[in-house]
Parts: structure tokens; sequence; C-alpha cells
């Protein structure tokens, strides 16, 4: 899998999921995630099956969070998995061929474990991407991890043979750091949660991908 860019996670937006997910599809939003953990599993699984139909045929992937379940029972693109969540090994079996799977790091020693397993794994077979975070404090988790800084960042960047992502207090006036130590793909949550209107949500996006795009030429 190639770098992507904008990867925005949904954790009860404003604007609500659907009008969100909509207006990601319009703009064109690469990787778009559920990540939703106050509903039960017969409501997740009936906003899961409605997201996937918007983002169906469209260039936006619909990613589900923790739940290799819900995720194929929706066919969503892709599943994300955390340290806790089941073995990424074990869901590449599970998911069909083709189908998306990222796993999340929250620290370097997880972050260079993970690359090289990825490096002892064939390409097709290892994880598609892995995020890196937070970098900086976040409240996006009820628990959250200590930040980790731009440093350690730009140290990882060069022994990456996945994407990395970027993640955790990610806002407009931070990102340029973030870009300078080498990111190229970041993941924003409450900067776009945030949004009360589908233009005030295109406006960011196309803010943040301006400047990812402007980082990468």
């Amino acid at each position: 899998m190639k770098d992507f860019g904008l990867y925005i996670v949904m954790t009860a937006p404003t604007l609500g999921y659907h009008a969100f997910t909509e207006t990601c599809v319009q703009e064109e939003v690469p990787m778009l995630q559920l990540r939703e953990k106050n509903l039960c599993d017969p409501k997740l699984l009936e906003l899961a099956r409605d997201l996937a139909q918007i983002t169906k045929g469209s260039k936006t992937r619909f990613i589900i969070n923790d739940r290799p379940d819900i995720a194929a029972l929706c066919d969503a693109d892709g599943l994300h998995l955390g340290p806790e969540d089941i073995a990424w090994q074990d869901a590449r079996h599970l998911l069909p061929k083709g189908k998306i799977l990222g796993v999340s790091t929250h620290s370097m020693t997880e972050a260079q474990s993970m690359i090289r397993q990825c490096k002892a794994e064939a390409e097709g077979y290892r994880p598609d991407y892995m995020s890196f975070g937070p970098i900086y404090p976040t409240v996006a988790k009820a628990i959250p991890d200590p930040p980790l800084g731009t440093a350690l960042l730009k140290q990882l960047m060069p022994s990456a043979i996945i994407p990395i992502v970027a993640i955790g207090g990610i806002f407009r006036h931070n990102l340029s750091e973030i870009l300078s130590n080498g990111a190229r793909n970041i993941c924003m949550i409450r900067y776009f949660g945030a949004a009360v209107s589908s233009s005030e949500l295109s406006h960011k996006i196309h803010n943040i991908k301006s400047a990812l795009q402007e980082a990468i030429s």
C-alpha cells in the first residue's frame, strides 16, 4: 500500500455519522474509520452497514475499528486493530483477500517490533499501514497513552516499509511540524469531528489536503 495522505477517524462527530461520511466521500477523503465504542452490537452493525453503503464505489475506503466481525458483516474496506485486539496475523486470515489491515503502535518499541514483523512477512500478508502516536497530548481516548513527540516520529520514518500514520493531538496549527518531521500520512479526529456543517467540514478537508500536497510535492 502506498502513502495515502489524509486519514479521518469518526468518533461521534457533531455533524452526525451519515452527513459526515457523505461529505468525506464528496471530498474524496482516502481513509475513513468508524470508531464507536458506545453502541450495542446491533446498533453498531446497523450504522456500519449504512456508512459502508455511502462509501461503496467511492474513492473513500471505509475502515472499522477493533471489530473483525462488524467489518466482515458490513463488507467494510478494512479493519484497524489496537494492541489489545486480536493479533493482526489472525485477523489477516479472517479478512477476505484485498481488504485493508491497519495496526496501532503507541511506543517506539511497539513500532520497531511491528516493522520487524513486517519485514519478515511477504507483501500482501503484512499489515497495510500502521499508526504511530499519540504525537501530542490527546483526549480522544478515555485513558490516553503518553505523547511520543515528533523527534521519535522523525527517527522512525526511514525504517518504515509500510505507510506510517501520525496520530494524536494533530490540528491545523501543529500540522507543519508533523510534516516537517517526515510524516506523509496523518490522522485527525477532533479537528474534523467538531465541524458543525458540511461546508465547514469540506473547508477543513480542503485545507488539510492542500497542506499535505504542498509538503509532498
